[in-house]
């Protein structure tokens, strides 16, 4: 296809009127290859060129997306130099550059996303978008209460403070009436995790005492697992391809404001320490201070020793 404006593109592929992609260039949200374009008289060649507007394509044509539920046994990776299985060979589609969207260990099984798109591989995995990932947890007793909160807290391991964004008891999966841990898991958790560390379940179970029996995978942000069989892959729609997409734009923008700068009056530096400012009370001003009030005159009291003065008479000795 020849060279064309990006107004062009940008219209003929629906993302925006001529008007408002002049708007979306002028603003730095269009790039070619990666190179913001600010210049309303910039071009490009969709066939050869990736034109991507927030940091998303806008052509997806020319990729390909994929759900597997990687059975365990598999290597996470697109190429392993020795020469074990890997979840690209269950994906089995032809010559197309794929990779795994994340990792999961090998003894690890659930969702995995296969796809040759780097945009998305990098909202879905870079710490700072934080994008929810879910997992079911089979273990072999079921940690206490405590424990559970600690989960949450955080947990000093090796070093590094892992933690989940969420926990709670989860009853076992279920598949054709037979409950699919029976006789090896006594306990189910559903964990949430944002950042996605190194063996961090693992890891984490580990720390209060607990054994990993099942590791499984079952949700990444809103994108579920299913019903999808072991083994088994499906290419995704595009409205989940777009759910994907918009996920791992919610998180980015969730973790920018979070971590933005406070101003001065929101914020006060003493030492290390920081914190809310408090301002003391203002003090009344003089005309708000209660005035006292008009002096009363203590009724007379009649003297000790006799009756009391009649009213008007006068002042004298007593006989």
């Amino acid at each position: 296809m020849a060279v064309e404006r990006l107004q062009k593109i940008l219209s003929n592929a629906g993302v925006s009127s001529r008007r408002v992609a002049e708007e979306l260039i002028l603003g730095g949200r269009v790039a070619v290859n990666g190179e913001p374009q600010l210049e309303l008289g910039a071009r490009a060649d969709i066939d050869t060129d990736e034109v991507t507007v927030d940091g998303v394509p806008v052509v997806r044509e020319r990729y390909r997306y994929f759900m597997l539920n990687k059975p365990a046994g598999f290597i996470t990776t697109a190429r392993d130099e020795m020469n074990r299985d890997t979840v690209l060979d269950l994906v089995p589609i032809g010559d197309i550059q794929l990779h795994p969207v994340g990792r999961l260990d090998r003894d690890s099984e659930g969702l995995i996303v296969i796809t040759n798109d780097g945009h998305l591989t990098d909202l879905l995995t870079h710490p700072r978008y934080e994008v929810d990932k879910e997992y079911l947890v089979g273990l072999d007793s079921m940690p206490g209460q405590r424990d559970l909160q600690r989960l949450v807290r955080g947990i000093e391991h090796e070093g590094e403070r892992l933690h989940a964004s969420s926990v709670q008891p989860a009853a076992p999966p279920v598949t054709g009436g037979m409950d699919e841990g029976s006789g090896a898991a006594a306990s189910w958790l559903l964990l949430t995790l944002r950042e996605g560390k190194n063996r961090e379940v693992r890891r984490m179970m580990e720390a209060v005492g607990k054994k990993v029996l099942v590791l499984r995978r079952v949700r990444i942000g809103p994108l579920h697992l299913g019903t999808l069989g072991t083994g088994a892959f499906r290419e995704l729609t595009d409205a989940e391809v777009s759910a994907l997409y918009s996920a791992g734009k919610q998180a980015e923008g969730r973790n920018a404001a979070e971590s933005a700068p406070q101003s001065r009056s929101e914020r006060r530096t003493i030492g290390s320490l920081e914190g809310p400012v408090r301002m003391p009370a203002p003090r009344a001003r003089p005309k708000d201070r209660p005035q006292p009030g008009p002096i009363k005159k203590a009724a007379a009291r009649a003297p000790q020793g006799g009756p009391p003065r009649a009213q008007g008479a006068p002042r004298g000795r007593r006989p």
